[in-house]
This record gives structure tokens, sequence and C-alpha cells, in this order.
């Protein structure tokens, strides 16, 4: 294993502990919301805060990590985030704890995850030798997962034991975990490209335009960009924006029994997550990665998406989520390993700013879109008598939830259909034949018969 391996797991098993941290706080407040307001939009108005923020920021943000210590730029990023969760826990011990006040802590906490996504994608690349991105993709990705699948049961029994201040309280202490690691590694400065050498002599608007230009010059990162905006989008509508609603409107019991019914549900979803991400760091993914983005974004949609909107119980929700979840490390290693092989290590703050921005600017859109939606139009026409129960009611039943249940239905049909259209347009088809990989070497990495034994590895922090 090189040294740079070494370094990624160390950062990686810091940012694990600190992501199911705050998954766990997530969980909680999104609960709390729930129950003070008792409407969808509420829900879905918390994810869009998270999202605006995140879309202003990203293009300054890529500039930024590009010119600054990557490792600095992720410490500071999870520090002011841990102060955010230590001011929403005094605002609760004081009583003074507002919805709104969840707003404005999710919004700042995206403008600092603007820069400490990119920065995180940038580094990886200065460490991890080309053959390894895929798996290292799929451990991203497991992390993540592994999270979701925590953090739900992690935090029903904190909050069932000690509240809101419990959960909290051990949120901050993950972050502890994930600055230790930071402060005790260093991350390579990459090497300068022609393309990024001669951007960077240029003014601060033309070096932030330079990721719009860098992504449209090439057709097929363009189209992946534009599916996965897609893909965002239905996400954002349905399982971030409606999903907890539903499930927390349509399941019988009392507020405990909702609670637990929702925690399965979102624990499925990781527990899937995790297999495709083990499946993924074990084999590394398809040969053709563009087969992981389109094909199984598809698959997710027409079994995840459409299980989840037909389905009544808890039980046949968590199937839904088990089917829906299991693709998603794919798509999303697939496509990472794609552009971090394309996209030169010094330019990656700011073309990542830039796809990051429009994959996530679709995300607001989805949360307004998803609460009004649910709340105004798809909910009334699906009640007893409503405009849309002689037409779907046998799809997907009537009463609370059962609109909510048609948008995973739409949702299914137009995402599958996005996704697969993917295949009919060459420059997508074609991307990782066409388009040239950047040529990155790091120490120990082969190349051409010949050990590479000095390289930007080495280059001081």
């Amino acid at each position: 294993m090189t040294e740079g391996m070494r370094k990624f797991l160390f950062i990686w098993a810091g940012q694990l502990v600190s992501m199911t941290g705050t998954a766990m706080t997530r969980f909680a407040l999104i609960t709390w919301a729930y129950q003070q307001t008792g409407q969808a939009t509420t829900l879905a108005l918390m994810g869009f805060s998270a999202f605006i923020l995140y879309v202003v920021f990203s293009p300054v943000a890529g500039v930024l990590v590009d010119r600054w210590d990557r490792r600095w730029v992720m410490f500071a990023a999870d520090l002011a985030s841990g102060i955010m969760t230590a001011l929403i826990l005094l605002l609760y011990l004081s009583g003074s704890l507002e919805i709104w006040h969840l707003y404005i802590a999710e919004a700042l906490t995206g403008a600092f995850d603007a820069f400490q996504l990119p920065a995180y994608s940038a580094a990886i690349t200065t460490l991890v030798p080309k053959n390894q991105l895929g798996r290292v993709s799929g451990m991203r990705s497991l992390a993540y997962t592994s999270a979701q699948v925590l953090a739900p049961a992690l935090a029903g029994v904190v909050l069932a034991l000690f509240d809101l201040p419990g959960v909290l309280l051990i949120d901050l202490l993950t972050f502890g975990a994930a600055l230790g690691t930071l402060a005790l590694v260093r991350i390579p400065r990459p090497e300068k490209s022609s393309e990024g050498d001669q951007n960077s002599q240029e003014s601060f608007w033309r070096q932030m335009t330079f990721g719009f230009h860098y992504i449209t010059a090439r057709p097929g990162l363009l189209g992946l960009l534009v599916i996965y905006m897609g893909i965002n989008f239905a996400a954002a509508l349905t399982y971030y924006g409606v999903m907890d609603a539903m499930v927390l409107s349509r399941t019988v019991g009392t507020d405990p029994q909702k609670t637990l019914a929702l925690a399965s549900v979102k624990s499925a979803l990781g527990a899937a997550g995790v297999v495709g991400g083990l499946l993924l760091t074990a084999w590394g993914g398809p040969k053709r990665r563009t087969h992981g983005v389109l094909a199984f974004a598809a698959f997710s949609f027409l079994f995840g998406d459409f299980i989840m909107g037909i389905g009544r119980t808890p039980a046949a929700w968590v199937f839904a989520a088990l089917v829906s979840a299991f693709f998603v490390p794919f798509i999303v290693g697939c496509d990472r390993a794609i552009w971090h092989s394309k996209v030169a290590p010094d330019v990656q703050g700011r073309v990542f700013g830039v796809k990051f921005m429009f994959q996530q600017a679709v995300m607001p859109l989805g949360y307004l879109l998803a609460g009004p939606l649910a709340d105004r139009l798809f909910e009334p026409a699906l009640m007893p008598g409503g405009a849309l129960e002689p037409t779907f009611g046998w799809l997907v039943g009537s009463g609370a939830g059962a609109g909510m249940g048609l948008m995973f239905v739409c949702t299914a049909f137009l995402g599958c259909v996005l996704s697969a259209a993917g295949y009919l347009f060459a420059a997508v088809r074609n991307v990782e034949r066409d388009l040239p990989d950047y040529d990155h070497v790091l120490p120990g990495e082969t190349l051409e018969g010949e050990v590479v034994t000095t390289a930007r590895a080495e280059a001081p922090a």
C-alpha cells in the first residue's frame, strides 16, 4: 500500500465518524421539525436551505481550493460546521430553538460544504493511484451509506434516552475525530498543468468561470453532468423532499411507531448502500464506467422509486429502499472515477466546484417544488373523492401519503427514461474512449513497465 493510500484511509476514517454524527443530527432535527409543524413543506424547506448557499459559493470555493492547502480548507469547513451544531444545542437548551433557526443553520452548513467537498475530492487525486480510483470512490460511498445505516438507529436510541441534546453532543464529538485526522496528515500539492498554470495568471473572475468553459468544451462530461442533474432533481422531489413525510403520514400507529418506521426505511437505504459500496470497493466497478452511471441509475429508478410509490406498509418501503440504494454507490462512484481520471489535479477545485454547483443547483428547486406539489396538488388529489383518485387510486391508494406515493411513481418513469437516454448520445456513451485521461502518476504506480519513484506526492504540503 502506498503512503498516499494510507493517508487517504486515515482521513476517510475521520470523515466516516463525522458523517455518522452529522447524519444523526439531521435525523433528529427532521423528526423534531415534523413534530412541530406536521407539514412536508417544512422538511422540504430544510433541504432547500441546505443547498442554496452551497450552489452560490461553489464556483468561488473551487478557485480557492486550488489556491489554498486543501487539508486546511477541509479542516476549516468541518470546524465551522461543528460550531453551527453547538449553536443549535445552545438554542435548544435555552428554549429558544425555532424552525427558522434550522433553515439558517442548514444554509450556513451548506456554504461550508461548498468548500469541504471539492477540497476532499481534489485531494484524493494527489494521494491515490489512478488504478485505485474506482475502489476509493466505492469507499467514499461506503462511508456515506454506513453513516445512513448507523445514524437513524443510534439517533433513535439517543433521542429516547437523552432527547435532542444527546444527539447534538455526540455530533460535536464526532467533529473532533475529523479535525484530529486532518491535523495529523499532510496532503501534497498537485503539479501544475499547462491549462491550470495559464488560468492561474488570469483574473479571479476568469478563474471562477474556468470550470464552466472546461466542462462545456468536453461534450461527454457535459452530458454526464446534465444526466446527473436530472437524477438529483428527481431525488430531491421524492427521496429528499417527501419520503420522510410520506412514511410518517402513511404509517399507522403512535408517534414512536411512526419514527421507528422512518428509521427502518432510512436504515435500509443505508444498508443497501453499504452492500453496494463494499462490492464496488472490492470490485472497482464495471470496466466501462458509463454503464455504472447510466444503466444502474435506470434500474434504481425503475424498481426502487416505483415500489416505494405503490407500497403502503413499512415492509414494502424497506424493500424499495434496499433495491434503490444498492445501485447508488455504483452511480456515484463510477461518475467520480470518470471525472477524476479526466481532469488534471491542479484544476480539479475549479472544475469540481462548477460541477458540484450544477449538480446541486437542481436540488433547491426540487425541494421547493416538492412541498407545495405534495401539500397542494398530489395529496388533495389522492384523498377520497379527489381528482386523481379514480385514475391512480388503484395503484397508490388514497388518503394521507397517497399523493406523495404518486410522486414516486412519476420519478420512477422520468428517471429511468432520462438515464437510458444517455446511451443515445455518442459523446456520453463513449466519453471514456474519446476523452483522454489525465496522465497522473504517483510513487509506486507503474507506467509503461517502470516504477515511478518521484512525483507530485513528494511535493510540500
